[in-house]
């Protein structure tokens, strides 16, 4: 029980510095491409997909971080929604991390799971921009418009594909020397599969 209470802590702890985190890259991180809507910081993702790792609460928590971030630090509210658009994506993300841990050890089925949540989460930031627009919210013509959802599309694919990597490698690593959740679990997972294989 003890040991609950701990780990408990741990991940508030965690989700607090996570955060922390999400808030500060938009304001600090120099590498940073903004066009209208569409802006794109290097590792702005990474701290709402380590959390993926941890739990889907943990992920939900840090996902209202960010976009808080966002709020904070780009004037933009189109940019803003794509942010929010991060709380399901990267909550529902978390949760099939929660069932299938095994995952982070497998190393082509982890890339189709970060493709596919790749997609998803660019065509929801895209959508949610599509919809700004056709609302009347702001006005631009056809043409732009389709350019921008394009480049939403295609470049929040590649950014996710990237930022999850990134913090995937960063929590390969910090499992080594501290407790991560989804990777104990998966270890948990190997060490029966091991077992059954002996047996």
């Amino acid at each position: 029980m003890a040991q609950t209470k701990k780990a408990k802590v741990r991940n508030l702890i965690i989700a607090a510095m996570l955060t922390a985190l999400g808030i500060l890259i938009p304001m600090i991180m120099p590498a940073k491409i903004i066009i209208g809507p569409a802006s794109f910081t290097l590792a702005s993702h990474v701290p709402v997909m380590a959390a993926m790792f941890f739990s889907p609460l943990m992920t939900a928590f840090v996902a209202l971080g960010t976009t808080l971030g966002f709020m904070i630090s780009i004037p933009v509210p189109t940019i803003w929604l794509r942010a929010l658009m991060h709380l399901p994506v990267m909550t529902v993300g978390a949760y099939v991390l929660k069932k299938h841990p095994e995952l982070v050890h497998q190393k082509v089925k982890i890339q189709i799971f970060n493709f596919i949540l790749g997609i998803f989460h660019a065509g929801l930031e895209t959508l949610v921009v599509y919809v700004f627009y056709s609302l009347g919210f702001a006005n631009i013509d056809q043409a732009a418009l389709l350019n921008l959802l394009l480049l939403i599309g295609f470049g929040g694919l590649v950014h996710s594909i990237i930022d999850f990597n990134l913090a995937l490698g960063l929590c390969n690593v910090l499992s080594k020397a501290f407790p991560i959740d989804i990777f104990d679990k998966a270890k948990g997972f190997l060490n029966k599969k091991k077992v059954k294989a002996e047996i």
